[in-house]
């Protein structure tokens, strides 16, 4: 059998018959780690269990969640076109998603409920279906060591504190945990937020803590 090249990386994943003559604008400018993950094919990918997810959090290594190949082509050409409509991510975010009219908080952290808005993570890891990613968007700071870029104690312990009192009395304490990302891991440096995660939730529960969100790639074609 003769030998066959490896497909481009912004062919795999790709219904032969979509295949573009070159490679798209919103796929040209990807790094090194995107185009390995884009061009690797969805049926090698295996989804993070619960367990598995628990961990890298607790080990503070955010950095090994990765979505889906498919999925983070489908990312990486939504973001492109919104630089292109509102100009940037932070734009769409602030302006669509939040619709937040001033940035100004009420009060301290976690003070207010107005300073606070819980939407579903827009383009969730490559994880089990089970586990439900949500974004806590907030209008106030919370600070990160300038030398490690993770938490303060104050402000981890700030949050710690919010998550448990949000998620906790619908939620066992081992089918939830929050992350906030690393400074050079955050693609929306401008809105402060962090993650949480949660195994198998009520999806009644889901629906009144997101006021019925819907996250975008299940609204993008």
């Amino acid at each position: 059998m003769p030998h066959e090249e490896p497909l481009p990386f912004w062919l795999v994943n790709v219904p032969r018959d979509q295949w573009p003559a070159e490679c798209p604008d919103f796929l040209k400018e990807c790094g090194e780690k995107d185009r390995g993950i884009i061009g690797t094919p969805d049926s090698e990918y295996s989804a993070l269990h619960w367990d598995h997810v628990r961990h890298l959090i607790s080990i503070d290594r955010v950095d090994q969640f990765h979505r889906v190949p498919s999925e983070l082509r489908r990312y990486r050409q939504f973001t492109h076109r919104l630089v292109k409509e509102y100009g940037s991510i932070m734009n769409f975010i602030v302006n669509e998603r939040l619709r937040w009219k001033s940035m100004v908080p009420q009060g301290r952290p976690f003070e207010y409920d107005d300073d606070i808005k819980i939407l579903y993570n827009d383009w969730p890891y490559g994880i089990d279906p089970k586990i439900k990613h949500l974004v806590i968007w907030t209008k106030f700071e919370l600070d990160d060591d300038p030398e490690t870029g993770l938490s303060t104690p104050e402000s981890h312990a700030a949050i710690d504190a919010y998550v448990r009192k949000t998620f906790g009395s619908k939620v066992k304490a081992e089918n939830f945990a929050w992350f906030k990302n690393w400074k050079s891991l955050k693609s929306v440096h401008a809105v402060e937020h962090f993650h949480v995660m949660l195994y198998d939730p009520d999806p009644d529960f889901m629906g009144a803590i997101t006021d019925g969100d819907v996250p975008m790639t299940a609204k993008f074609p």
